[in-house]
């Protein structure tokens, strides 16, 4: 690929967009001439100044954005209503499932309106708990998240990661597990890593420090695994492992729960991982490599004696559990021990002495005990179609786990292995009548034929008239899988007759590999058809119709609205690109994006390629003149996930493009990033704004 770029051009343009609502002005957004040349076809891309995040010109421009959407916002009649509805329906106690360190038990918990989850431990289960790792105390305004903790074997130390802003980046810091003295070890500039202790110290990944002004949108290269020891500087850590060779690659540490074996990950360069392994329990012995092929996914589950249980959808799409000799370790040795079946293996859990595997049929869990020697014992009935989580160890005789449905809040369940029976542990108390509505799966043709499933949650007395508002949301990528779930932000939209559609696109995992295969690449285009499928299915059915659709997705999500808008403008009234990837011809050029080629290939691979991206990519398909949906776009200045120039460039260009029947606002958080560990101030905030977005352009009138 050849790049040219000219000079910038003074040209200014200046749009406006009419509304039934009120007459939006835009702000004054500069273009340059900045072309690229991809196998002979040029590539205009004036807005191209916006990926410098740091300068003052892009900071001007967020700050007379942000301008056009808050005045815009604050017009909403209904807006302070609505928040207030979200703030008081999130005011509940959340309570997370036990789990069990050495002789203690460990749970997080919110009050309600807390913006960080408290980490507290108790003595016994009956007994009084108290504050272990309180991240409230760690920022004045909560943007400091608690990420993960990991004790050391010996019970002695806790190593606790977090995150600043909702960046990636990720500090780890040790404290004494029984005192909770914070000692002096920091580790900064680490990133995709937790901590794995082996003795007096741990493993962890991380880049060397990027440069000054570029720590959010520098292309992240040269993954390293290290080793700390307890009281020294993080300058004289050990290098454990890095590869010159390959420097866009994902290179992370896990040692086994005896600390005789470590796991090393090798990742980026496929859909899976390479895995190898090291003796602990030998100087100077070698890492062997177990496996080598990229496009498998390969993770240990646990080592019991010489045995070592590895998870695996290689050979088998839907995923099988492997069993390892440690003396005789690399993957042609491996014996089968539970094969694949008609349902996806999505979780494996070593519980005493059983395994709990959960599987994913038509995107809800269902949940099977086995024995070690891969014999199913039973299955446990879960309440509902639903998501479960468990919680034990192998060292466990009790077992705890966590479910939810889109009408069922988080519960915790007390299983006893024994008798195969559960009792509720702790139920949350949500201002929500789940009795006044219905979860119902559907499935549809998407356009060649392929049927997807979507569930629709509503009120159970709503009419079918084909103009009911509703909420479709979708994601369709990187083998995630959408399954049932549960959050108060949604209440306000079914409570005042709206219908929460989630559907099941290819590109997911709700059906294997072959399904997750089927929405990458050159198929990525079988995602944008399952989607407006979807929409059509609704309106051929009399749910709804355009006037009444808002679309939703984020991250590889936001790509999918925003292909969809520029596709089928004309079926959606409403559409929010969150932190959406819109820029496909260029993703791979910042921090980690390179990382998803694999689900989507690059501009740079072949002219095929280059054309089949450019035929989908949301920034290079708007038109000019064209009636676009009422967009509101998000973003925030700490994404370094998907970059905010992304967002950047696409609102700066659907401003330019759409006609001015609707209005196009773009919504850039300020010490917040992808999404991950936001506070709950913001959440609120933030989805207060959505809402009440989509609310208002779909022409509903609210009550709370």
């Amino acid at each position: 690929m050849k790049k040219t770029t000219l000079l910038l051009l003074s040209g200014i343009m200046i749009t406006s967009c009419t509304t039934s609502q009120k007459k939006l002005i835009y702000p004054n957004t500069a273009k340059v001439d900045s072309v690229d040349v991809y196998f002979g076809t040029k590539v205009p891309d004036p807005y191209r100044w916006l990926e410098n995040d740091t300068s003052a010109a892009t900071a001007a421009w967020i700050e007379a954005e942000n301008k056009v959407t808050n005045e815009y916002l604050a017009q909403i009649p209904f807006r302070n209503q609505l928040l207030k509805r979200l703030t008081d329906l999130a005011d509940y106690e959340k309570i997370g499932t036990p789990f069990k360190k050495h002789g203690k038990y460990y749970f997080y918990k919110n009050d309600g309106l807390q913006n960080q989850n408290v980490l507290y431990v108790q003595d016994t289960l009956d007994g009084e708990p108290r504050v272990f790792l309180d991240p409230n105390q760690l920022s004045e305004d909560g943007t400091v998240a608690l990420t993960g903790i990991s004790f050391s074997n010996d019970g002695k130390y806790v190593a606790y990661t977090i995150s600043r802003s909702g960046s990636d980046w990720t500090e780890i810091y040790v404290m004494d597990a029984a005192t909770g003295k914070q000692l002096e070890d920091h580790i900064e500039w680490a990133k995709f890593t937790g901590a794995s202790w082996k003795g007096d110290g741990f493993y962890y990944s991380a880049y060397d420090a990027p440069a000054k002004g570029k720590e959010f949108s520098n292309v992240n290269e040269l993954h390293k695994i290290y080793y700390h020891k307890i009281g020294t500087p993080q300058s004289k850590d050990e290098l454990i492992y890095q590869n010159p060779d390959y420097p866009k690659r994902f290179y992370s540490a896990e040692t086994s729960e005896d600390e005789r074996i470590l796991f090393v990950y090798e990742s980026g360069a496929g859909r899976g991982n390479n895995l190898f392994m090291k003796d602990l329990t030998k100087p100077n012995a070698p890492l062997v490599q177990l496996t080598t092929d990229f496009d498998y996914q390969y993770a240990p589950i646990e080592v019991i004696g010489d045995k070592m249980y590895i998870f695996t959808n290689y050979g088998a799409p839907k995923n099988r559990i492997m069993v390892a000799d440690i003396h005789r370790p690399k993957s042609e040795e491996w014996v089968e021990l539970i094969p694949e079946s008609e349902s996806v293996l999505s979780g494996v859990n070593v519980i005493g002495d059983k395994l709990f595997l959960t599987y994913d049929k038509d995107a809800s869990n269902h949940a099977f005990i086995y024995d070690l020697d891969g014999k199913q014992i039973q299955e446990i009935k879960l309440p509902s179609l639903g998501s479960v989580g468990f919680s034990g160890n192998k060292e466990d005789k009790e077992c705890f786990f966590g479910f939810t449905s889109f009408t069922i809040p988080g519960t915790t369940y007390k299983y006893d292995m024994d008798k195969n029976t559960y009792e509720v542990y702790r139920a949350p108390k949500v201002q929500f009548n789940p009795d006044e509505f219905i979860t119902e799966q559907t499935f549809f043709p998407s356009k060649d034929g392929v049927m997807i499933p979507m569930f629709l949650t509503y009120k159970k007395d709503m009419k079918m008239d084909g103009k009911n508002p509703v909420f479709l949301y979708g994601y369709g990528g990187f083998a995630i899988s959408l399954n049932p779930t549960f959050t108060t932000t949604r209440i306000p939209f079914l409570e005042n007759g709206g219908i929460y559609a989630q559907v099941n696109l290819r590109g997911g995992n709700e059906y294997g590999e072959e399904w997750h295969v089927a929405g990458t690449k050159m198929q990525k285009q079988n995602v944008f058809n399952d989607f407006i499928a979807s929409a059509e299915y609704l309106i051929n059915n009399n749910y709804t119709n355009p006037d009444k659709i808002a679309i939703v997705g984020g991250s590889n999500g936001g790509l999918l609205v925003g292909a969809c808008m520029t596709q089928r403008p004309e079926l959606f009234k409403v559409a929010i690109p969150q932190v959406g990837v819109m820029d496909m011809l260029r993703y791979h050029k910042f921090t980690i994006g390179w990382n998803w080629a694999s689900d989507y290939g690059t501009s740079e691979d072949s002219k095929a390629m280059f054309d089949y991206l450019k035929g989908y990519s949301p920034l290079h398909n708007l038109k000019p003149d064209t009636t676009y949906p009422a967009t509101m776009i998000t973003t925030a200045d700490h994404d370094d996930r998907v970059v905010p120039a992304h967002s950047f460039k696409f609102a700066a260009t659907l401003q330019e493009c759409n006609d001015g029947t609707n209005p196009t606002i773009i919504r850039i958080d300020s010490k917040a990033g992808h999404g991950a560990g936001k506070p709950m101030s913001k959440v609120l905030e933030e989805q207060a704004d959505i809402y009440g977005f989509v609310m208002y352009n779909l022409g509903m009138q609210p009550t709370f």
